[in-house]
């Protein structure tokens, strides 16, 4: 997935989930968050970002906060990217041949992000975006996620009935070491998260190539349940 008119800029404070104050060509910018989480190891006083432009005419603010320079890595933290990035993903072949493929399919009491139909068999499978790095190591979530659980357990539900259903953790930068349920934020969610995979739900996750017009899925990563 590609973005235009990206800018750097260093990052200054966030009032509040929705904007930042980031310094772009020398003046202070008001500039929306596409990610509500905490990220709070990410954006820190002083950190290099970058930002897409937008005509200020239709909009509250001029620029999206985009990425974000973390040590080594560049980090994509638009919480709407993991899933562009899927639907290409899957497209491409990233699974192998599927047929029928659709966003947002309600199945039961849940929203998954996409479904399609592989080897004769209904397939769901839900993408969890991945920001929160430490050494190499990535977890997930980076707070409490009821949703999250409940996303699981909508999908070891389908894996009941006969379906082939995934979760899909899709780590916004590249390269990590593995990727592992962050029980000491959310341990429900790492419960719901081995419960799935035990009743056959398959718990994937894969890193990106991280540029800053641009955001591919690249390589699988271990999963440490």
């Amino acid at each position: 997935m590609l973005y235009e008119n990206m800018v750097p800029g260093v990052f200054r404070d966030r009032p509040n989930r929705f904007i930042a104050h980031v310094e772009i060509c020398g003046v202070s910018e008001t500039v929306h968050v596409k990610n509500t989480g905490r990220c709070r190891e990410l954006l820190v006083p002083g950190a290099r970002v970058w930002c897409q432009r937008f005509d200020a005419s239709t909009r509250k603010t001029k620029y999206d906060l985009i990425c974000v320079e973390k040590g080594q890595y560049l980090i994509n933290m638009d919480s709407q990217a993991p899933n562009k990035a899927v639907g290409e993903w899957l497209s491409g072949g990233g699974l192998g041949k599927i047929d029928a493929l659709r966003p947002e399919t309600v199945h039961g009491d849940s929203r998954f992000d996409f479904a399609f139909q592989k080897d004769g068999k209904q397939c769901y499978l839900e993408v969890k975006g991945v920001t929160l790095e430490e050494n190499g190591v990535c977890a997930f979530p980076d707070a409490p996620t009821e949703r999250g659980a409940k996303h699981l357990r909508g999908l070891q539900r389908a894996v009941s009935e006969g379906c082939e259903c995934y979760a899909l953790f899709v780590i916004q930068m590249r390269p990590v070491r593995y990727l592992h349920p962050n029980d000491g934020t959310d341990p429900a969610f790492g419960k719901a998260l081995r419960e799935a995979a035990a009743a056959g739900v398959h718990v994937l996750a894969v890193d990106c190539l991280v540029e800053p017009k641009k955001m591919t899925i690249g390589d699988p990563v271990p999963v440490v349940l």
